[in-house]
């Protein structure tokens, strides 16, 4: 069963501002973009991800992302985060009605395709599913199954919120790197120990992380 995954990228300008303790406003942006880089191509090089789909209305974003071989998908609503996604689930099952769809957050910068494959193949089995984050508050990623709503309740408490809307929670172990988002300095330093990709790897060479 291959897999689209819907990957949402807010502008860089305003990303990451938890990161503040960590990150200056001149190195965010390229941190978050690095995140978001890792992320992708880990997800394509996952054998169960037929496509990423991108939805972002940032120009940097979007061509670097296009260049790993994601589909690019304008954030059209302008409605925040879960209308974004609901608009790019619309678009993709509008060409792959027959695909079943996953939202990934973009700030798993320690993504491992094969820890994304066993999320993916335990997501397969139900109508719609989610993974929390490893914070055990938000999530991660929520799937959802050809013909099924997808319902995205990403946000404050979203773990809560998407167990409440029938979603089934994802009771996985050994799948760190798709729980580890990064919104704080703590977080990038638990992602760093997991071990990043490239591109995040040289974007915290610049930083000066306590712990790390």
């Amino acid at each position: 069963m291959q897999w689209t995954l819907v990957v949402p990228v807010k502008p860089l300008a305003r990303a990451k501002s938890r990161l503040a303790d960590t990150a200056d406003d001149g190195v965010r942006p390229s941190l978050a973009l690095a995140f978001a880089l890792d992320t992708v191509a880990a997800a394509l090089a996952c054998p169960q991800v037929g496509d990423v789909a991108v939805v972002t209305d940032d120009l940097r974003a979007g061509r670097e992302l296009a260049a790993l071989g994601a589909a690019i998908v304008p954030d059209e609503p302008g409605g925040g985060l879960n209308a974004a996604l609901d608009h790019a689930v619309r678009a993709v099952r509008a060409s792959r009605p027959e695909s079943p769809v996953a939202a990934l957050n973009a700030d798993l910068p320690a993504l491992r395709p094969a820890e994304l494959s066993r999320v993916l193949n335990s997501a397969g089995q139900f109508p719609r599913a989610f993974l929390p984050d490893a914070a055990a508050i938000g999530t991660t990623l929520l799937a959802a199954a050809p013909g099924s709503e997808f319902r995205p309740a990403f946000g404050t408490d979203s773990r809560a919120r998407h167990r409440a809307s029938g979603a089934v929670e994802l009771a996985l172990d050994q799948v760190d790197s798709v729980r580890q988002d990064v919104d704080t300095g703590e977080d990038l330093r638990a992602a760093l120990a997991l071990g990043v990709g490239r591109h995040t790897a040289a974007a915290a060479a610049r930083l000066l992380i306590p712990g790390q």
